[in-house]
């Protein structure tokens, strides 16, 4: 498996204002990690953000939510963390709002990598320490860092 730490990186770490709704977070998110997949539009990308989802919300619960998807087009794992400013509904299962958020984009064939990558972000978010440490900092830096402690 690769290291989340090679699939994460500081420059794709986000906080601030992404939209007041799932769809235009998603929207957002697909901008910002677009410029990080070398032949991926915003619109491919929002695309299957958004046909994941229509499988079945990726909030987890406790507001976080973990959008993810596959494209054919690219050759390693990329991803994103972002705190969101306002709480956005996800549908999650417990029905509270997210704020924050690890997207994951992987090669279309990478089934096991994607399984196992996922398995590592939730295990982060289940140390309730480390959430709310991720929760009161609002500095890009010091979030990657925060999402790292421990690992």
């Amino acid at each position: 498996m690769i290291p989340l730490d090679q699939v994460l990186t500081v420059e794709r770490v986000f906080v601030g204002a992404f939209g007041a709704s799932k769809k235009r977070v998603l929207q957002t998110l697909a901008e910002r990690l677009a410029t990080a997949v070398p032949g991926v539009t915003e619109l491919d990308l929002f695309d299957q953000l958004i046909a994941r989802e229509r499988l079945g919300s990726t909030g987890l619960g406790q507001g976080i939510a973990l959008p993810h998807c596959r494209l054919a087009n690219i050759d390693r794992p990329v991803a994103a963390l972002v705190k969101l400013d306002e709480a956005v509904d996800f549908e999650s299962p417990d029905r509270q709002p997210v704020d924050l958020m690890f997207a994951l984009v992987v090669p279309e064939a990478a089934t096991d990598e994607h399984l196992q990558l996922l398995a590592a972000v939730v295990e982060r978010f289940n140390d309730s320490d480390t959430v709310a440490a991720l929760r009161d900092t609002r500095d890009p830096d010091e979030l990657y860092r925060l999402f790292f402690k421990g690992f």
